[in-house]
């Protein structure tokens, strides 16, 4: 497939370099020129510097031929003004939004998002029904089970307790989404220091699922 992101955050990242591992063909477009650069020099994909809200940087990425359009920046308008452009001009088939507020999901759905992507309330059903949860759960697998999306509650025996996350070397095609700390939602960052109790939740191949599950909390014998 041919897939158009825009936005080159830490999502757009992760999810450009899945999709080019899976074999598909990627554009990015992204405002940001450092962010460019670095995609650029570490994944295989077209670059383009430019708004994705602006029709001709979206004429540039040859969007009317794209399968998907993913828009995934930090912002809500952009990223609803983008997927509207995608299906009105270009007859974009299907539309893939980062929803940052919750607030704005019906929103999204109402005006033709084909699938609207809140982090905020997986995170938050997570929260509200950790007492049904056992150690270990797979929350929901993507793309006829290609990707799973998994919580590790760790205990004092987990290896990676006590470590930061720069330290740490997940599987290939892992990341560290988010930590759930009592009542309180940690975005990972290397800095970020494990700790005992903390709910990891994180995104992996199921290939990779168990390899994940036993460097957070090691292997039993």
């Amino acid at each position: 497939m041919y897939i158009v992101i825009i936005g080159a955050g830490r999502i757009g990242f992760y999810l450009a370099q899945k999709l080019i591992h899976d074999k598909h063909a990627v554009t990015v477009i992204e405002k940001d020129k450092a962010r460019c650069e670095g995609i650029s020099q570490n994944l295989d994909a077209m670059v383009i510097n430019g708004d994705g809200c602006e029709p001709k940087h979206l004429e540039d990425a040859e969007v009317a031929r794209a399968d998907v359009v993913a828009a995934v920046t930090a912002n809500d308008e952009d990223n609803l003004i983008v997927c509207q452009l995608a299906k009105e001009v270009f007859n974009v088939r299907r539309t893939v939004a980062r929803v940052n507020n919750p607030r704005n999901e019906h929103v999204f759905s109402e005006l033709g998002v084909d699938v609207p992507v809140n982090a905020t309330t997986i995170i938050a059903k997570i929260i509200e029904e950790e007492v049904s949860f056992e150690d270990v759960i797979n929350l929901m697998t993507f793309k006829r089970g290609k990707l799973a999306l998994v919580r590790v509650d760790l205990n004092s025996e987990s290896p990676v307790v006590d470590k930061y996350v720069k330290d740490i070397t997940l599987p290939e095609n892992s990341v560290f989404v988010s930590i759930v700390r009592g009542e309180s939602i940690v975005v990972p960052k290397g800095e970020t220091l494990l700790k005992k109790g903390d709910d990891i939740i994180a995104l992996t191949t199921i290939e990779n699922e168990q390899q994940l599950l036993d460097l957070l909390m090691g292997k039993v014998e």
